[in-house]
């Protein structure tokens, strides 16, 4: 059986984080935190947030992240979304994201925003190209204590759900 055949009968589950993932979420994000396109969670920050992820399990084995973090009334961010190297194209992150508007459509949170690298994903996941600077809130709560503050490079994507 080949490889691709085993990896697409494999089940992905998306599911609620809980306090057993963390190190599992530090190192996946930590991963990406490495390369320059992912902030950096700490332990301690991952445990005192996780009721905010969500993660993606083949196998009862974390390979997908996201997470949701509430900006304002009507605005929420999708943070430290993210595949391990060897899951990426296999349509788990699309998973995830169906999985993180679904949480936000149940908060009530209908304007769903990401700085991402990625845009082409957005793109197909329904979102839109925007300026980032129509979201002030983000600025004062990450963008401050980011190094690249003066020189973002990432894309302001928005989602406005029904």
């Amino acid at each position: 059986m080949s490889t691709r055949w085993r990896e697409a009968m494999q089940t992905v589950v998306c599911r609620k984080a809980t306090e057993a993932d963390v190190e599992a979420l530090y190192e996946l994000i930590e991963d990406y935190a490495q390369k320059g396109i992912m902030l950096p969670r700490s332990r301690q920050a991952l445990s005192r947030l996780i009721d905010t992820f969500v993660v993606a399990e083949i196998d009862e084995q974390i390979v997908g992240c996201g997470s949701l973090f509430q900006l304002g009334a009507d605005l929420v961010e999708i943070r430290s979304l993210g595949i391990t190297d060897g899951h990426k194209g296999q349509g788990i992150g699309s998973k995830l994201m169906e999985k993180l508007l679904e949480e936000a459509g149940r908060q009530g949170l209908p304007k769903v925003m990401a700085l991402t690298y990625e845009v082409s994903f957005f793109l197909k996941n329904g979102f839109h190209v925007v300026d980032k600077e129509i979201f002030p809130e983000k600025v004062w709560t990450d963008c401050v204590n980011c190094p690249k503050q003066h020189a973002c490079d990432e894309i302001a994507v928005l989602r406005v759900l029904e």
